[in-house]
C-alpha cells in the first residue's frame, strides 16, 4: 500500500509539474524609465475657429483607470453602450478649455466649466458667439455653452443627451441648438427575463449573404429590446436661456444634419427588422426630410436590411447611399446609387450614379454625373465647379475629376488618376474654407485649388502646400518642409495661401504651432509652446534606414539607440522589432521609403520605444511588404516575402554594428501579431516574439480578413497556410501573447488567442498568454497598460536580453 501511494504520489507530481502554469495575479508595473514615460503629462489638443484667428485649446488627463473601464456596459449591435449615460461607454473627453489668439498669443481660461469635467463635441455657432459642448456626468449627457464674448461656461440642460448613435448637437443659424435627446417618454430599461420565451432560430431561403466577422453583434430578443430602448430618441430645440422645446417624432435616430440655410432636417432613422448579422449601421433605416418646426417634407428613402451584399472591397449596397447636403447651396441633396446592384465583378459602363434634388423637395432627382470607378464624394466650391472623387480598391486606383454642377451634360474632366499606394506621386488633399454657410467649400481661385501633400520622397516624408492648376495639371510649390524639421500645414489664413498656421517638429522638438507669411519678409512666430514631455529620452539616436531585400525590393525602417550609444565601443545591443504587413499592388510602389527621420519622437501606449530606454535598439516602422502585381494576389505570397522581408531587416541591423544577431525579437499589434506568430512559425531567426490581439486561425474569418478579398471557399489554401494556428507545431521560438478580453475589432476575437495559445501548448512551445479585462482592441486603462509594459518588458528581459 505504501508503495502504491508513494508510486501514485510521484506520477501526480510529474503530471502538475508537466502542466503549463495558469493564475490570475494583480496588476505590475514596469521598471521606472518606462513608468514615467507612459506617465508623461498628455499634450493639449487644438482646433481653429472659422478665420485662424483663434484656437480652442483643449487638455485631457492621464489614461482612465479600471476602475472607469469597469463600468457596466452593453454590447449590441456592433456598439458599446453605458447605460447609465445613453451614451458610448469608450468616448474618450478634455478636462479643460483655453482660448487663444493666434496672432497675439493671449491666452485665456473659460470660467465656469464643470467641477468634473469630460467634456467633448465642441462646436461653435454660425456667427462664433458661441461655443457649445457636451458634459459626461454619471446619469447621463448634459449640453453646456460658452459665450465667447466673456468666455463663461454655463450648463443648458440637465444630462438628457442621447450619445449611443451618431451626432446628437447641431446648430442652427439663429443660434439655437438642435439636440437629440433621449425620448422623455421611454419608460424604464427593459428587465431580463428570468427564463428565454424560446429557442434562438436565424433562417436563410437559399439567397447568398456572406459578411465579415463582426463583433458585439444582437443575439437574442432582449438585447434587440435593449437596443431599441437606448435608440429611442427626440429632437429638442433648446435656446440660450436653457429653454427647450421638442419637435418632430420620437424615433430610433441614427443621424441627423442640418441644411445650411438651417430651414430644413435630413434624419436617418433605424427600422425593423433588426439583425443578428451585421452591425446596427447595416440595419434597415428610412431617410427622411423634416422642417425644422418638426414637419416630415418627405420621404427620401426606406434603405432594406443590408445583410445581403457582394464580396469584396469595392462591393456596395443597391439603392441610394451617402445622402449629403451640397455644401455650396442653400437646401440641395446628393446621393450616390450603384448600377452594378453592387457587385463589382458585373461589367457596367458607370459603376455609381450621383443625383440631386433641391428644395422643396417636390421635383424628380436629377442625374449629376455618373462614374467608371466607385463613387468616393464630392469636394464643392460653387456652382461651376467641383471635384468628383472615385476609386477602385483591387487596383488601388484613385481618381479626381472637375464637374460643373450646372450643367451636368459638361464631362468630367480627369485631373488626378493615380495609384493611391504611390507616395512619391501624391499631389495631396484640396485645401478648404467656410462660405457664408459655415460649410467647408474648396479653397481655390480660379482653375487653381490649394493642396497640402505628405511629400513623399526617397529621403522621407517632406510635406508641401502648393497650387494646382486644373486646367493644366501643374502643380506649383509655395512651401515645403525643410530639414532637420517635419512641418505641415495645418490651417492656411489667407485665400492667396500666402500665410498659414504649421504643426513644427524634430526628432527632439515638440510639435508647436508657427504662423507662417510667405509674401511678407518676417521670420515664422511660434504660437504655442507646448513643454517637452519626455526629457528621459531627448538624447536618443534616430535614424531612417533603408535597405534592399533579396530580390531587389527596397525596404526601410526606424532606427532608434540609446543616448550616446556607439557601436565601436558599446558592442552590440538587443533588438526590438516591431512591424505591420502591407498588401500592395505594385513592387514599385511597395519599395517608397515611408515616415520621416525628423519627426517627433512620441510614445503612445503601445509604443515599442520605451525599450530604448533599457539598452535595446528599436526597429519600428519596419516595412513589410506583400507584393502582388497584375492578376496575381499578394497573400499568394505572404510567407515567402514576409520571411524575405524580414531577413533583410536583421541582416541590415546586423550590418550596421548595432544588432546582435542572436537577441532579436519581433512584435506586433492587431495584424502585427498574425505576422509576428507567421514569422515564428516558419523561421528561427528570432530570439523571442510578441503578439497583441492578433488573428491566428484564418479560418474563423472566413468571408475576407484585412485586404484580403477572396473567401474561404474560393482560395483555402491560403486561408491554410496563413494561418499561424495550422504550424502552431513548428514554432520553437518562445512567444508572448496578449489580448484584450472585451476586443471589439472585426475578426480578432478573444477566441483567437486562446486557442493559438492552446495548440502550441499541445506542442509544447514556449508560450505566455494574458487577458486584459474590459479591454477592447486598443488599450485604455492606466493599470492595463502598465502590466502589459511590464508583461513584455519581463518577456524581453529572459528571453532576449539574458538569452543564453
Amino acid at each position: 500500500m505504501r508503495k502504491l501511494t508513494l508510486r501514485t504520489l510521484l506520477v501526480m507530481l510529474v503530471y502538475v509539474l508537466g502542466q503549463p502554469l495558469s493564475a490570475q495575479t494583480t496588476y505590475q508595473t514596469p521598471p521606472q524609465s518606462i513608468a514615467d514615460l507612459f506617465n508623461a503629462p498628455a499634450t493639449p489638443s487644438v482646433t481653429f475657429n472659422k478665420d485662424g484667428s483663434m484656437m480652442l485649446v483643449l487638455e485631457r488627463n492621464e489614461a482612465p483607470s479600471i476602475e472607469d473601464l469597469a463600468q457596466p456596459e452593453l454590447r449590441i449591435g456592433g456598439i458599446r453602450i453605458n447605460p447609465a449615460i445613453s451614451g458610448q461607454s469608450r468616448a474618450g473627453s478634455f478636462t479643460n478649455l483655453k482660448i487663444k489668439k493666434t496672432r497675439s498669443g493671449e491666452e485665456s481660461q473659460v470660467k465656469g466649466l464643470p467641477s468634473n469635467p469630460k467634456m467633448n463635441g465642441f462646436s461653435l455657432s454660425l456667427d462664433e458667439k458661441y461655443l457649445a459642448f457636451t458634459q459626461t456626468e454619471s446619469n447621463g449627457i448634459s449640453l453646456w455653452v460658452v459665450d465667447m464674448a466673456t468666455l463663461e461656461a454655463k450648463k443648458l440642460t440637465e444630462p438628457i443627451l442621447n450619445q449611443v448613435f451618431g451626432n446628437s448637437v447641431a446648430w442652427l443659424p439663429d443660434n439655437t441648438i438642435v439636440i437629440k435627446a433621449v425620448n422623455p417618454s421611454r419608460g424604464a430599461m427593459p428587465k431580463a427575463p428570468a427564463a428565454p420565451a424560446g429557442p434562438v432560430i436565424q433562417e436563410t431561403s437559399g439567397n447568398a449573404a456572406p459578411s465579415r466577422t463582426y463583433q458585439d453583434l444582437l443575439t437574442n430578443p432582449y438585447d434587440e429590446a435593449l437596443f431599441a430602448y437606448f435608440m429611442d430618441s427626440q429632437l429638442m430645440k433648446v435656446n440660450l436661456d436653457g429653454s427647450k422645446v421638442p419637435f418632430g417624432k420620437p424615433a430610433m435616430i441614427k443621424s441627423m444634419d442640418i441644411s445650411p440655410d438651417g430651414n430644413y432636417l435630413l434624419i436617418e432613422s433605424i427600422q425593423k427588422p433588426f439583425s443578428y448579422l451585421v452591425p446596427a449601421d447595416r440595419f434597415p433605416y428610412t431617410v427622411e426630410i423634416w422642417s425644422t418646426v418638426g414637419e416630415m417634407v418627405k420621404t427620401l428613402a426606406q434603405i432594406p436590411l443590408d445583410e445581403v451584399r457582394p464580396t469584396g472591397f469595392d462591393a456596395t449596397v443597391t439603392g441610394i447611399r451617402n445622402v449629403n447636403w451640397r455644401a455650396d447651396k442653400p437646401a440641395t441633396l446628393y446621393w450616390a446609387e450603384a448600377q452594378d446592384k453592387g457587385d463589382p465583378r458585373v461589367k457596367v459602363e458607370e459603376r455609381d450614379i450621383v443625383y440631386t434634388l433641391s428644395a422643396p423637395f417636390t421635383a424628380e432627382k436629377q442625374k449629376l454625373v455618373g462614374t467608371a470607378l466607385r463613387f468616393g464624394g464630392i469636394s464643392w466650391s460653387d456652382d461651376s465647379f467641383a471635384i468628383l472623387n472615385e476609386r477602385w480598391f483591387a487596383s488601388r486606383t484613385e481618381k479626381r475629376s472637375v464637374i460643373n454642377p450646372s450643367n451636368p451634360a459638361q464631362a468630367p474632366k480627369v485631373i488626378i488618376e493615380r495609384s493611391s499606394d504611390d507616395l512619391y506621386n501624391d499631389p495631396g488633399s484640396p485645401l478648404f474654407t467656410r462660405n457664408t454657410f459655415g460649410r467647408n467649400v474648396l479653397l481655390r481661385k480660379g482653375d487653381l485649388v490649394y493642396m497640402t501633400s505628405e511629400g513623399g520622397s526617397p529621403e522621407g516624408s517632406m510635406p508641401f502646400l502648393s497650387t494646382f492648376n486644373t486646367s493644366t495639371k501643374e502643380q506649383k510649390i509655395l512651401w515645403r518642409s525643410q530639414a532637420p524639421y517635419y512641418e505641415r500645414v495645418a490651417k492656411v489664413l489667407a485665400a492667396d495661401a500666402t500665410e498659414f498656421i504649421t504643426i513644427k517638429e524634430g526628432t527632439d522638438l515638440q510639435p508647436n504651432y508657427w504662423l507662417i507669411n510667405t509674401k511678407k519678409r518676417i521670420a515664422p512666430m511660434q504660437v504655442t509652446n507646448f513643454a517637452h514631455p519626455y526629457e528621459s529620452i531627448k538624447g536618443i539616436k534616430k535614424q531612417l534606414v533603408t535597405y534592399k531585400r533579396k530580390d531587389g525590393l527596397n525596404l526601410s525602417a526606424i532606427v532608434y539607440t540609446p543616448e550616446g550609444y556607439d557601436p565601436a565601443k558599446d558592442g552590440r545591443l538587443p533588438v526590438l522589432m516591431w512591424a505591420y504587413p502591407r498588401e500592395y499592388k505594385s513592387a514599385a510602389d511597395a519599395a517608397q521609403v515611408r515616415g520621416s527621420k525628423y519627426t517627433f519622437t512620441r510614445l503612445n501606449w503601445g509604443s515599442p520605444i520605451y525599450w530604448v530606454t533599457r539598452g535595446y535598439a528599436i526597429m519600428d516602422q519596419t516595412e513589410m511588404p506583400i507584393v502582388g502585381e497584375g492578376d496575381q494576389e499578394p497573400n499568394d505570397f505572404f510567407i515567402e516575402q514576409l520571411v524575405a522581408n524580414a531577413e533583410a531587416a536583421i541582416d541590415h541591423i546586423v550590418e550596421m554594428g548595432i544588432g546582435d544577431r542572436n537577441k532579436i525579437a519581433v512584435g506586433g499589434h492587431s495584424y502585427g501579431a498574425f505576422m509576428t506568430a507567421n514569422l515564428l512559425s516558419h523561421t528561427n531567426i528570432f530570439a523571442a516574439g510578441i503578439a497583441r490581439s492578433g488573428a491566428y486561425n484564418r479560418t474563423l474569418t472566413p468571408f475576407g480578413f484585412q485586404y484580403e478579398q477572396r473567401t474561404y471557399w474560393e482560395a483555402p489554401e491560403v486561408y491554410f497556410n496563413m494561418s499561424p494556428f495550422s504550424f502552431a507545431h513548428q514554432v520553437k521560438t518562445p512567444i508572448l501573447l496578449i489580448h484584450g478580453e472585451a476586443d471589439n475589432n472585426s475578426g480578432t476575437f478573444p477566441i483567437q488567442s486562446e486557442r493559438y495559445y492552446n495548440a502550441l501548448k499541445g506542442h509544447g512551445a514556449t508560450t505566455r498568454l494574458v487577458f486584459l479585462p474590459h479591454e477592447s482592441h486598443g488599450y485604455a486603462a492606466k493599470e492595463s497598460v502598465l502590466h502589459t509594459l511590464w508583461e513584455m518588458d519581463t518577456w524581453l528581459e529572459k528571453y532576449v536580453k539574458n538569452r543564453k
